[in-house]
Parts: C-alpha cells; structure tokens; sequence
C-alpha cells in the first residue's frame, strides 16, 4: 500500500495565498478615495463589456481585480443578498459592513477548502453615509480578511507603487476633480519590470470611473462617470500611451480560459451570501 502523500496545512496554506497573489497581481490596479461628496473608483479597464466596478446597493457600491468571472459571481451574489434583506426588513438595513461580513465569509470558506482553488480576487465594498464622516471602504482579500480603509486604498496589480503615490498626494476633503487628478495619475505611476518607477498617462477612453455621490436626489447614490465627461475634467494632462502588456484575467482578450465554457470548463459558483 503506497504512502499518502502528505503536505503541511502551513505549506498549503502558503501555497494557496501565493496562487491567489500571482493572479491578483497579473490584472491592472484600482483605487477608490474618499473626496468631499462621496467615493470615487477608478480603474484602468479597456474593455467596455466588462466592468470592475458596479452597484450594488442604494449607497454601496462594488468594485473587484482579479478573475473576472469569479468576482461577478461574488457580486451576482451581494446584490441578491442586499435585495433580500431590503425587501424583508428596510432598506436601511442593507450596510456595507453586512455585505463585506458576508464577502469575508464566503471567500474565508473557499480559501480554506482544499476541495478547489482559493478565489482570485481582491473586493471593495464602499459605502456612502449622511457626512464624509459616515463613509466607509471594506478591503476585501483572497483569503476572507477584511480590512477598514480610511482616506484612499489601492489594491491589484503594483498597488504598492500606487498606494505610496497616493500617500504622497491624497488630500482630504477634495473636491471630485482633484481627487480624479490624483487617482488616474497614481494608476499610472508604476513600477516597470527593472522595478524603475515610471508615470504613465492612461486614456480616457481605457478609464472605468464611477462615484458614490451623497448630492444626488435620488435614493440611489451610484453614478458612472463617462469618457466625455472624463476628457473635460482631465484635459489638462499631457499626451496618452499605451497600457503596457499585462498578463491579466480581468478581460477576455488577455485570458480567454477566465469566461464560461472555455478549456477551463465552468467557472466555480459562489456559495450564497448569507
């Protein structure tokens, strides 16, 4: 009878978190910051078909890197479970912590099952209150931590790079376009592969940009905010370039295998949020 091969739950845990890293790390950064009215996301994205960054509530917003597929089933999921809750209680039930506890303990079952790989994602679950003091951004990671941001974060790609950027240039309590101006410059400053940091200016036309803004009317605080409108407010940036080529799972053109019915086979579905 031959041995069972046998690896340390120390080794497989190491193991797992250095997969879900290498794959986080393949796709391109987003940020959210905090300016005087709400929350502002931004990413590069140069699809048009496939956001990482959407709605999920009347004040919560969503925002994910990594494999696309496995972040929309997890948001497919929050915005059921946000539904549900709104519909059997009141709406102001439906919190930001709620839906990032239920995040953590979904992705913290799949990191720690050996029955299939860890989750490739990284999630931001921001949300909006009455004053700036009341907002709130929920860090997500691969293996269910959660962590409580204040001011800006960054996460995906060389977010070391971008969170020290913004570190350097964050201002508290701007207004929307300055803090648009910080946010696109930091996803452009990046660190080639000699490890030489390089800024780079990102077209407008490869920006998803959207905001929680608590002076809207409406209940609902969501709004995209669109190329045009980006091209106005940036204009005063220099010439674009072209987004280096990146190894990522975030769009179909650079990894086919991430959407359903490819050499992968099925994507995993999420347990239900609860």
């Amino acid at each position: 009878m031959s041995t069972p091969f046998y690896v340390s739950p120390e080794q497989l845990m190491k193991d797992r978190a250095d997969f879900a890293r290498k794959g986080i790390s393949r796709g391109r950064s987003l940020v959210a910051v905090q300016y005087a009215d709400g929350v502002l996301l931004v990413t590069e994205n140069p699809s048009k078909a496939l956001h990482k960054v959407s709605e999920l509530y009347d004040r919560l917003a969503f925002a994910a890197v990594g494999r696309y597929n496995e972040f929309e089933n997890l948001r497919i999921a929050g915005v059921r479970l946000a539904d549900m809750r709104g519909y059997s209680y009141d709406r102001r039930d439906v919190t930001g912590r709620g839906l990032a506890n239920a995040y953590a303990q979904t992705l913290g079952t799949i990191f720690s099952s050996g029955g299939e790989k860890p989750y490739e994602v990284e999630i931001f679950v921001a949300e909006i209150g009455a004053t700036a003091a009341d907002d709130q951004i929920y860090r997500l990671t691969y293996e269910g931590r959660v962590a409580d941001e204040h001011g800006y974060a960054a996460m995906g790609g060389d977010a070391d790079t971008v969170s020290s950027y913004l570190k350097e240039h964050y201002t508290d309590g701007a207004d929307l376009a300055d803090a648009l101006h910080v946010a696109v410059a930091a996803l452009g400053h990046t660190a080639n592969e000699r490890g030489e940091v390089q800024d780079r200016v990102i077209p407008v036309e490869d920006l998803e940009v959207a905001v929680l803004d608590r002076t809207r009317v409406q209940p609902r605080k969501f709004r995209r905010i669109l190329p045009a409108k980006l091209a106005e407010v940036l204009a005063d940036r220099g010439p674009s370039e072209t987004a280096p080529a990146v190894h990522s799972s975030e769009t179909p053109t650079d990894l086919p295998a991430d959407l359903p019915g490819d050499a992968g086979g099925e994507p995993p579905v999420a347990p239900p949020l609860s």
